[in-house]
């Protein structure tokens, strides 16, 4: 008898653990969504634009997500592509501050499209707040957004490029999806491996890499702007098939 009832007292602790690490995590999504809802909201008061894009052309947006200012670590890889994207473009020198959307921008015209590249300047969990705000100034639809990011399940040198969908856990993408009020926008995942040993997640996220990955990261970033110019060139919503889903640069053991 008294082994029975420890048995159901500890099934009913599992229980209970499950149920408040679950409602945890539904108050974490809750509280960033009204932070991102917020600042979108005080912030997108008073928005002009001062540029002028050419109205003829289809617009879409590349946006590298990170922490601006933490260059190097594998949470802003997506910003490292950005960088390399625009210099392939040759506006690397022409990055620009733009206050209203809270990021840095830069233009290009590739194929008859007018291309916005964004990197915003404020926190990876905010993201969303200078994406949905670089998309009403330039007016460019949520599926001619194009997200660049950081991927923990994909290991270091894999590129998966993924047509919508959930966030699957990534924060910056989850104030993207909050901002925008969808989740159509492709992604280009750029995989960055899980932690080994005793490294907590948000240590690795945060970690530059290592001198080993520095000397790969150059190729796999050339990878991903070969992706990403084919899917923004060549994606015209129906030949999605056509278009090479992912890539992966060889990473010795």
């Amino acid at each position: 008898m008294t082994q029975l009832l420890m048995r159901q007292g500890r099934l009913l602790s599992s229980r209970c653990c499950l149920l408040i690490q679950s409602f945890i995590r539904t108050m974490r999504r809750l509280f960033s969504s009204a932070v991102n809802r917020f600042f979108l909201h005080v912030l997108s008061q008073n928005m002009s634009s001062d540029v002028t894009l050419n109205s003829k052309l289809l617009k879409k947006m590349v946006v590298g997500l990170g922490n601006y200012g933490m260059s190097g670590t594998r949470h802003s890889v997506g910003m490292a592509a950005l960088d390399e994207l625009a210099a392939r473009l040759g506006t690397a020198d022409q990055w620009q501050t733009d206050k209203k959307v809270c990021g840095r921008v830069t233009f290009s015209e590739v194929a008859g499209i007018q291309l916005v590249l964004l990197k915003p300047k404020l926190l990876m969990n905010i993201n969303g707040v200078s994406v949905a705000r670089a998309a009403e100034k330039f007016h460019i639809n949520p599926e001619d957004i194009y997200l660049v990011h950081d991927e923990i399940d994909k290991p270091f040198g894999k590129l998966t490029m993924k047509n919508g969908g959930s966030a699957r856990g990534h924060n910056g993408v989850r104030s993207c999806v909050s901002c925008l009020g969808t989740d159509v926008m492709r992604r280009l995942r750029i995989g960055i491996g899980r932690p080994t040993g005793k490294i907590s997640v948000e240590s690795h996220v945060l970690s530059s890499f290592s001198k080993e990955e520095q000397k790969i990261l150059a190729e796999v970033l050339q990878q991903s702007t070969e992706l990403l110019l084919k899917y923004v060139t060549e994606d015209s919503g129906l030949q999605t098939s056509k278009i090479p889903q992912e890539g992966t640069v060889s990473v010795k053991a």
